[in-house]
């Protein structure tokens, strides 16, 4: 649990003020989100109906992840790519991520201590899923994002160069 706690808060700082945008962060973040989409789809795979669930928690996720691209201020410097995000939307989300599991966990292992807790006994909730999918649509899209404006701004830089050399 303290690592778990650790982990939100670093993850809430991070969220807040102007950051530089790390190759390395950007490729870790669309790697995790990406497995925990892939994990959640074989935990739900014997029932197609959660995997409807899942999706449908990605399109409004997906969604919130272009309003903050369109809200998070970027700023190419000479030292550097840095971006300032939307604090409401990030924080807002990650906090109905943890208060998600958080419940599912309490419910989970609250209730009946013999039963199996798998990852099939994890993804059997909905609205679960609906929250993980939202999570996963939301950083898989606003990393990828990240990622766009990443490589477009030294293709503008070498085009403007190239203009002024001609």
């Amino acid at each position: 649990m303290p690592l778990f706690a650790w982990r939100i808060y670093t993850r809430l700082r991070r969220m807040v003020g102007r950051q530089r945008l790390s190759r390395m962060r950007l490729r870790v973040t669309l790697g995790m989100y990406i497995a925990m989409l892939v994990l959640l789809c074989f935990a739900a795979h014997t029932h197609p109906e959660r995997l409807w669930w899942l999706a449908g928690g990605l399109v409004p996720g997906s969604l919130l992840g272009f309003v903050a691209l369109n809200k998070t201020r970027f700023e190419p410097t000479p030292e550097g790519l840095f971006y300032t995000p939307n604090i409401h939307l990030g924080i807002a989300l990650s906090l109905l991520f943890v208060a998600r599991i958080a419940y599912r966990l309490a419910t989970v292992y609250a209730t009946e201590p013999t039963a199996p807790h798998g990852m099939d006994e994890f993804a059997r909730s909905p609205l679960t899923l609906v929250v993980c999918g939202m999570l996963a649509g939301y950083y898989i899209t606003y990393s990828g994002g990240l990622a766009r404006w990443r490589f477009r701004v030294p293709r503008a830089r070498r085009q403007r160069e190239a203009l002024k050399s001609a």
